[in-house]
């Protein structure tokens, strides 16, 4: 297995800890993971209905122990938990959508969702099933591609996001992965060599969450927190 995010036995750690409980949190946060990818879920934006997010519905290795994953069908728990720590990653931090670039380029929403499929296929090695695919639509393609990778084996991926609070003020995470860039990229084979994954590093991978500071004369006064700003997703 990769020695990305791997620790050494044995070795005292809190990273995955939450403070109430002690156990390791059964949702992810950003970071290097390995994981798998359960299910992918093409879905449209809440404010355009033209725009996608693509969703990568991952989970780790099994974790072991003491710890306890969330249920794999709340409804029919007979179906138990999952054995790993869960989350739902964006493929690109940006909704993909038909446009036209400020220098006049123009984005074909449809061939930018296909070049991610492609990048995903070649990580897992299943680029000849990728092009087995063929569709009338980019909906019923995306069908394809979750049969096609869900269940698929152990990948490296370096996993950011941006910071929300909800409304009983706990801090949560909108999770994607980092654009491809001089540094690295964002996914890769477990055990490549000459490996360019990304390394996590939350100041250039998570954007943190901006409250507003209302003082006693009620002029609100945006501050940024320590740590991430948000979205809707919560576990």
């Amino acid at each position: 297995m990769s020695e990305v995010n791997l620790k050494k036995k044995n070795m005292l750690n809190t990273k995955d800890m939450s403070a109430g409980s002690g156990r390791t949190k059964p949702v992810l946060d950003p970071g290097n993971h390995v994981v798998k990818i359960n299910s992918i879920t093409l879905d449209q934006t809440p404010y355009d209905s033209e725009s996608y997010n693509i969703n990568l519905h991952v989970e780790t290795a099994p974790i072991g122990g003491d710890f306890e994953g969330f249920f794999r069908d709340y409804n029919d728990q007979s179906k138990g938990r999952y054995d790993g720590q869960i989350g739902r990653v964006r493929i690109s931090p940006f909704p993909f959508k038909d446009t036209t670039l400020p220098s006049g380029r123009e984005i074909s929403r449809d061939q930018e969702i296909l070049k991610h499929m492609i990048t995903l296929a070649e990580t897992l090695e299943m680029r000849d099933g990728l092009d087995s695919i063929e569709a009338d639509t980019i909906e019923s393609f995306m069908t394809e591609c979750n049969s096609l990778f869900s269940g698929s084996k152990l990948i490296n991926m370096c996993i950011g996001g941006r910071e929300w609070e909800n409304k009983e003020g706990y801090i949560n995470n909108d999770l994607f992965l980092p654009r491809i860039s001089k540094d690295g990229i964002a996914m890769e084979a477990l055990e490549k060599e000459n490996s360019r994954l990304l390394k996590f590093d939350r100041a250039v991978h998570v954007k943190a969450l901006v409250k507003k500071d209302t003082p006693s004369n009620g002029v609100e006064t945006p501050f940024k927190a320590d740590s991430g700003s948000g979205d809707d997703f919560e576990l």
